[in-house]
């Protein structure tokens, strides 16, 4: 799917939220590109649950404006909003069968028994729960509850749809499974989606893009690849997976390359995209699968290695992941294919690709 990010569904502008003398959202901007699959990701209490509610219209913002489909919705109920909202504990109404939860939209707007029959048939075709439309949702699974939520949201047929948090309940297994048939649904549907989560795998692996969010602020909007690979900041960096950060010095600029000089020796790092002057302090940013990792008895380093010395090593099935002290500093570095002796110990080089070193700029 092509995505134009000039054609926003969903339009915050500026907006800011305040509980008593706490900022919860903190002037915040962002487009929602139709047809996407966006996620709002941070830790626990960094404002993206309350920006969703925000966008449902639960809360009224207290600065700025909201548009959806080129309308401000600023004071708009929810129910006039057609943003269904999906919680985390899928709100299922406990006395009704699956065919009652699914449907009750549909009666509350009036249609006749055979176009809600037609309607909520196609639903539980699309979600796999035929059979299971006279049950009730405590004979459920939770996997199947969470469908059951889903499928009362899109039955009244809404271009847009939220999702807070809705895996959260479920075991680890059965939320890999989920996540994957909600983002096929979502791309076959083509509804634009804002999604919810603290949790990085789910957002990397479903999002077309991430909002990364701390202390009600936005520090980073961009696809999954440059949200990982290319985090703006250091706080980008250490949510979204783990990282190795190295204190180091713009040396000179040779080239397509720069060379940054730091403790350990000098890196030489692909130039391009990059707007840094020698004798610039930097923050340098890699990931441990794209540090390399070999044994090394004669203590030698070479250009973009380090010689140094395993101090501790675990085996994660997929993968080993080493910690490697190399003079003052200690690295992370995973080995996804590990040698079939097993782990390594003792005296080791590791060496960085310059085109995975990521510098982060304005911060040394």
């Amino acid at each position: 799917m092509s995505l134009n990010p000039n054609d926003a569904i969903i339009r915050i502008q500026n907006v800011t939220k305040w509980f008593g003398s706490i900022k919860a959202v903190d002037n915040v901007s962002l487009n929602v590109p139709r047809g996407s699959f966006t996620t709002l990701l941070g830790p626990s209490g960094c404002g993206k649950t309350t920006l969703m509610r925000l966008i449902a219209g639960f809360y009224e913002a207290d600065g700025g404006d909201i548009y959806i489909d080129c309308k401000r919705v600023n004071g708009v109920p929810p129910y006039k909003r057609n943003t269904p909202l999906v919680f985390q504990e899928y709100a299922l109404f406990p006395h009704m069968t699956i065919f009652e939860n699914i449907s009750y939209g549909l009666k509350l707007k009036g249609l006749s028994k055979t176009e809600i029959k037609e309607k909520v048939d196609e639903m539980l075709q699309m979600f796999s729960l035929q059979g299971m439309e006279n049950r009730f949702p405590r004979q459920l699974s939770g996997g199947q509850q969470q469908r059951v939520a889903l499928a009362r949201a899109l039955v009244m047929g809404q271009s847009i749809l939220l999702l807070d948090e809705p895996l959260s309940n479920l075991d680890a297994k059965l939320r890999v499974e989920v996540r994957g048939e909600l983002r096929e649904l979502q791309q076959r549907l083509g509804i634009t989606t804002v999604y919810v989560t603290h949790d990085q795998d789910e957002a990397l692996s479903m999002s077309d893009v991430i909002a990364v969010m701390d202390n009600g602020i936005i520090r980073q909007i961009g696809s999954p690849w440059e949200i990982y690979f290319k985090p703006r900041n250091k706080f980008v960096a250490n949510f979204v997976g783990t990282v190795n950060f190295i204190q180091a010095k713009i040396k000179e600029i040779a080239g397509s390359n720069i060379i940054a000089s730091y403790a350990g020796g000098e890196i030489s790092i692909r130039r391009e995209g990059y707007s840094v002057s020698p004798g610039q302090r930097v923050i340098l940013a890699v990931r441990p699968e794209c540090i390399s990792i070999s044994e090394n008895n004669d203590g030698v380093s070479g250009a973009n290695q380090l010689f140094g010395e395993i101090k501790k090593s675990s085996f994660l099935g997929h993968m080993i992941r080493y910690w490697v002290k190399c003079r003052e500093q200690e690295f992370i570095v995973d080995d996804f294919n590990p040698s079939r002796h097993g782990c390594m110990s003792g005296k080791v080089n590791i060496s960085f690709d310059g085109n995975k070193v990521h510098i982060l700029e304005g911060e040394g």
